[in-house]
């Protein structure tokens, strides 16, 4: 597996951007769900589709995991979860919520699990709340790649954000050609609406071309 290169200077993301103008948004968007939670509100339907498409106890990577909303879900029913993400503070939230699984602090963008000693590929990837779309513009590509690295043999990553997000889905599916990966199904919604070009979100479950 590839290692990041350490002599370019890493590009930071539109989260941290975010971030710097207003430094509390992390925690506010941390207790906006947990209130969400406290309400009994549903708010792990992405976990439930995941958790659909993997035999129990897979390893599962939660790929821009925020404070663990998805990936803490499926941890909870019986999965192996490694989430990152590049906002600390999210993370640490992740890790006092959901301690039953493993929670790391990097940029996707340079993502290479081995180097924090976990080199067992994943059986699926979910990378859920539009994470590409906050990714630096031209990190998106790279991270595809990565996800692609990353995947077991037959294992599968499922992509979705909205498509008005300065993101267009035709320079998305361009970037996962060049990752290697191939779209097994493109949906509209979680709950598997099919996808139609004038959907506001899609979708996308990726296997790699190699498989």
């Amino acid at each position: 597996m590839t290692s990041p290169d350490r002599s370019r200077e890493r590009i930071p993301t539109l989260w941290e951007a975010k971030l710097a103008a207003d430094p509390g948004h992390s925690s506010w968007y941390i207790e906006r769900f947990r209130g969400l939670v406290a309400d009994g509100m549903d708010i792990v339907g992405e976990g439930r589709t995941i958790d659909a498409m993997v035999p129990r106890g897979s390893r599962i990577l939660d790929a821009g995991c925020g404070f663990g909303r998805v990936g803490g879900y499926l941890a909870s029913v019986g999965h192996t979860v490694v989430g990152v993400d590049v906002d600390p503070t999210l993370i640490e939230a992740a890790r006092e919520d959901h301690p039953a699984a493993t929670w790391i602090a990097g940029d996707l963008a340079e993502l290479d699990l081995a180097a924090h000693g976990i080199p067992q590929p994943f059986d699926a990837i979910v990378c859920a709340g539009n994470v590409l779309p906050f990714a630096a513009p031209s990190t998106r590509g790279e991270i595809l790649a990565r996800f692609a690295r990353h995947l077991a043999p037959g294992g599968r990553a499922v992509v979705g954000f909205g498509t008005d997000r300065e993101y267009a889905v035709p320079e998305f599916l361009g970037h996962v050609d060049a990752a290697g990966l191939v779209p097994e199904l493109l949906l509209s919604t979680w709950d598997l609406v099919p996808y139609r070009a004038d959907a506001d979100f899609i979708v996308a479950i990726l296997r790699r071309a190699a498989d």
